[in-house]
């Protein structure tokens, strides 16, 4: 017979602890790949398609994932160019978990034979 997990406990919990005294969290680096990502193209408002990768080494805060893919899922319906997508992730994830240092990748599917990748870059001030 199989073991019945209870996930409940887990998805009731506001998720806000403070990691920040943690011998761990000195000099952690996160990574989260995001495959799949749509976009809408303004001019056409064709699908784009692409991957999201957010590199950071957190502050206090880190990003929950869950809370993140349903943020990215937004732009399916906004016509929005690769350029202002991968800045506007990177501002809005700065503000929100406030990092030591971020970077946001878009790499994006062949359009008309183009292969395109940007890259958006944050460094806290000391």
């Amino acid at each position: 017979m199989a073991k019945v997990l209870d996930f409940q406990p887990h998805a009731d919990d506001d998720g806000d602890r403070d990691f920040s005294e943690s011998a761990a969290w000195a000099g952690f680096r996160n990574r989260d790949q995001l495959p799949g990502v749509h976009l809408g193209v303004p001019e056409t408002g064709l699908p784009d398609f692409g991957e999201i990768r957010v590199t950071y080494v957190p502050g206090e805060q880190c990003i929950e994932l869950k809370s993140l893919k349903y943020y990215l899922i937004e732009f399916r319906n906004r016509g929005i160019f690769y350029e202002a997508v991968t800045n506007e992730i990177l501002d809005d994830l700065v503000a929100a978990c406030q990092p030591r240092r971020m970077t946001v990748v878009g790499d994006f599917a062949l359009r008309g034979g183009i292969k395109t990748v940007v890259t958006a870059s944050y460094e806290a001030r000391q």
